[in-house]
């Protein structure tokens, strides 16, 4: 029975597409920089955003920096390069497009330098005649300067897309997130269509080519490469992809998707590999041998986090603009400071989960004027949990749905949130052996995009609000089977 389920394990592991970050990491962009691979996603109002992640092997990723500390909107769709020995990434936010860079990938990366140029999901090229181009929705281009940071010229379109047939089950064309690569005498442009969220058959990825950069393109005839074609598939709208070769030769698509059922965990990063035909054009496998990783590699990011350290962890952001002077680590000790009156305005920390079932806790010391909670947090209209100034429980269903009981433990209490798919149970306690069970069985299944709009995740947050810091200890992500 053990040999049986071993073989059974192994035949699972060669099945594609394999997650290779589970949780929110949308709109992946991917670059292979000799032996390395490097991704970010798509950080949309959380900062510090841009995280980027380091791999050897494309399975096996490890968060190292964060890219962009401050920005205007919401920054999304990146496309992370390098050329001439410098990283740069573009991306959109506030109605234009903007671009950061760094001689190293660890940083220091620049300020954001706004490109003044219109559409969304910049996609960076470098042309048959040398020239750098930055191609934008809806098949636009326009040129870049030798540098890179700002545009020549006007923008033109140049190329329309594939059309997918008309009974397919779709928000709209729109036509985005440009990708082009150079192999052999054609350039390859990956782009996605019908959508990134609504029905489950919405996203797709096609894929086009052309000898010359501005065109004419030609569409595959394996279109469309990546797409969910009925709502009982395990991965609902599969989209928005990069192709990128390894070290061996071996090519894949990088992509993401919703599983299904989750669509709360947000939009995760999917790896497959593709083939190229014998006429010089590429489609998806779902099936190929694994990749072999050698020696032992980390993977992931640890969540859980005792504040020991003497800077803010990869793991956290804050809702909206982050600000260093908001959080303070001391003595083993994270004291956010407070603003505003609840979830909908408080200073809020969060964290990206990585799973359907989770359990989180942390303890807290709430100031004479101050309330502290531990949250499940989408936006300022979807968010569960709870909070207290130290002399009631406020339970949030939901933005717009909450009750109150007594605090009897004080100022100084523990706080846990077991979400189990969506289902969330909310207990607290004064010395985390002895629990009482506030909630039960709070529904969080809605709580995600095709509700709210945002393209945000739910994620676990820690929160203070009223006029003094709030002290927190020891937070804990534990998944759940």
């Amino acid at each position: 029975m053990i040999v049986f389920c071993f073989v059974l394990q192994t035949m699972s592991a060669l099945e594609y597409p394999k997650v290779i970050l589970r949780g929110d990491y949308p709109d992946p962009s991917i670059v292979r920089d000799r032996e390395d691979y490097y991704m970010t996603h798509s950080p949309f109002v959380y900062s510090p955003g841009f995280l980027i992640w380091h791999s050897k092997d494309l399975i096996h990723w490890e968060p190292i920096c964060r890219a962009l500390i401050g920005h205007i909107g919401s920054a999304m769709a990146p496309d992370l390069v390098k050329y001439n020995n410098r990283y740069y990434i573009y991306y959109p936010a506030a109605g234009t497009n903007w671009v950061i860079y760094a001689d190293n990938i660890h940083g220091p990366w620049s300020k954001p330098i706004d490109l003044k140029t219109p559409n969304i999901d910049p996609g960076h090229s470098v042309g048959e005649d040398g020239k750098r181009y930055l191609h934008t929705s809806a098949g636009h281009v326009v040129q870049l300067a030798d540098d890179g940071l700002s545009v020549i010229g006007d923008v033109k379109q140049i190329y329309s897309g594939w059309d997918y047939p008309s009974d397919w089950i779709t928000e709209g064309k729109f036509l985005e997130s440009p990708k082009v690569v150079k192999r052999g005498d054609y350039f390859y442009m990956t782009t996605a269509e019908g959508g990134t969220a609504g029905p489950p058959t919405s996203h797709m990825v096609v894929s086009a080519r052309s000898k010359s950069i501005l065109g004419p393109w030609e569409n595959s005839p394996y279109n469309p490469i990546i797409h969910t074609y009925t709502s009982d598939d395990h991965w609902w709208s599969k989209g928005h992809g990069t192709i990128i070769d390894d070290v061996k030769g071996n090519w894949w698509i990088v992509y993401h998707a919703y599983e299904n059922g989750a669509y709360p965990l947000g939009r995760q990063t999917l790896l497959q590999p593709i083939k190229w035909s014998d006429d010089g054009w590429f489609y998806a496998l779902e099936d190929a041998k694994p990749i072999e990783s050698g020696d032992p590699v980390k993977h992931g990011m640890e969540l859980s986090d005792n504040f020991k350290a003497e800077t803010l962890g990869l793991q956290w952001t804050t809702w909206q603009n982050y600000d260093a002077r908001n959080v303070i680590l001391k003595s083993n000790s994270l004291y956010l400071k407070s603003k505003g009156a609840g979830p909908k305005d408080a200073q809020l920390l969060l964290t990206t989960a990585t799973d359907n079932s989770y359990e989180i806790q942390v303890e807290l010391t709430i100031g004479k004027e101050s309330i502290g909670g531990l949250l499940l947090f989408y936006n300022e209209k979807a968010f569960a949990g709870v909070s207290s100034d130290g002399k009631t429980f406020t339970v949030y269903e939901n933005a717009d749905k909450q009750s109150t009981q007594p605090n009897k433990l004080g100022k100084h209490f523990f706080i846990k949130i077991i979400n189990t798919k969506n289902s969330c149970n909310i207990l607290v306690s004064k010395n985390k052996k002895n629990w009482e069970t506030i909630h039960t069985g709070l529904d969080a299944s809605e709580m995600h995009h095709n509700k709210y709009g945002g393209f945000f995740a739910l994620r676990p947050a820690l929160m203070s609000a009223g006029k003094e810091s709030v002290k927190f200890n020891d937070f804990k992500y534990k998944p759940q089977m």
